[in-house]
Order: structure tokens, then C-alpha cells, then sequence
């Protein structure tokens, strides 16, 4: 596990979740949450983080509504009224300002914006998981802003439990013990001389 995955904007949000699933991806990005580590959503990245994106008029190909991953208490129906502006917002998260812009089509509701990833003026944009290792914004650029990106990087890598070393020789503990359980290894080693 790294520790932090950023999902990227999308211009076809729910072909992209389903390409993500097909490659077992989004096994691996519930398996980084569970192990405690930080995920970003940025725009279509965001949608895909909810629990639902919907595309009741085929804006972005067939009508219908995807699963989302379920890890921000969100849901997003798709328009084609296209969100195109630069915005000043300060980040909920470190008090940084923030300059950045939003280019999406969609309206995401649900009780997750009520822990913002910024505040433009008195609006908010994005949410932010109850435990603060999910987050998601529609803010494009927000790592151009360079005291934000330090503060992000350094907060991540501070409250990080990860020990990659640790995982990868437990995971080869566990796979030497089930071989030996499993396999008569004395005879494949004799074979191989």
C-alpha cells in the first residue's frame, strides 16, 4: 500500500468506475481505507468515491446509475449544465488558501458535505469522511498551491500506520507457512537437484 491514492477527474465518470472495478481496483482502494491510509477524490475521482453516480439523461453514454466505492456518504446525478469557473477557497482541512477550478457536470448531495474539503466564501465544495482519510473536492489544481501541499503531504505522512517492509515479510511468512502445510517440499527440492 502507498500512502495516499489520488483518483483522478474523469470525462466519463461511470465507464471509468466500471473499468476500475474490472481491473480489481476497487478492491485495492477499499483495502488501503481499511488499512487506514488516505484517499483523494478530485472531481470525477469524487463522484466515484460516493455511493452512487447517475446518469438519468445519458450525458455521459448510457442511461442508468453505477455503485459507487461507498466511502463518502454522497451521491451525484450527472447534468449537462457544465460547471466551468475559477474559484479563491480556503481548505476546511489546513486553513490554506486554495485557487483552483471547477470544470464538472453533475450535482452531489448527501450528508458528506457536511464535513467540506473547502470553502469558497460561504459555500463548500467536496466532503470529507467521518475518520478524515477519505476525501473528495470538485477543486481542480489544489496542489499548486504549495503551503496546502506541504501541510496535506506532511499531515498524510504523519498519521500513517503503513509499514510496507512489515506487510510484505508477513505476507511472505504466510505464504512460506501454507506451502509447507500444503506441499511436500523435501521432494520438489530433491527434483530440482
Amino acid at each position: 500500500f502507498g500512502e495516499l491514492i489520488i483518483l483522478p477527474g474523469s470525462k466519463s465518470t461511470r465507464s471509468d468506475l466500471a473499468a476500475l472495478r474490472t481491473e480489481g481496483w476497487d478492491i485495492d482502494i477499499t483495502a488501503h481505507h481499511r488499512a487506514g491510509a488516505r484517499i483523494l477524490g478530485l472531481c470525477g475521482g469524487y463522484q466515484m468515491l460516493g455511493h452512487s453516480v447517475s446518469d438519468p439523461d445519458g450525458v455521459e453514454g448510457s442511461v442508468g446509475t453505477s455503485a459507487g466505492l461507498g466511502l463518502l456518504d454522497v451521491d451525484t446525478v450527472l447534468s449537462d449544465r457544465k460547471e466551468l469557473r475559477v474559484e479563491q477557497a480556503t481548505s476546511a482541512l489546513t486553513g490554506d488558501p486554495l485557487t483552483g477550478y471547477h470544470m464538472h457536470m453533475g450535482v452531489t448531495s448527501g450528508a458528506g458535505l457536511d464535513r467540506p474539503f473547502a470553502r469558497i466564501g460561504n459555500a463548500a465544495d467536496g466532503a470529507v469522511s467521518p475518520d478524515g482519510t477519505v476525501l473528495g473536492t470538485y477543486l481542480h489544481g489544489v496542489f499548486a498551491a504549495d503551503a496546502f501541499r506541504r501541510n496535506f503531504i506532511g499531515s498524510a505522512a504523519a498519521t500513517s500506520t503503513l509499514n510496507y517492509e512489515a506487510t510484505v515479510e508477513a505476507t511472505l511468512d504466510a505464504l512460506a507457512a501454507h506451502l509447507e502445510r500444503h506441499l511436500d517440499l523435501d521432494h520438489l527440492l530433491s527434483l530440482a537437484r
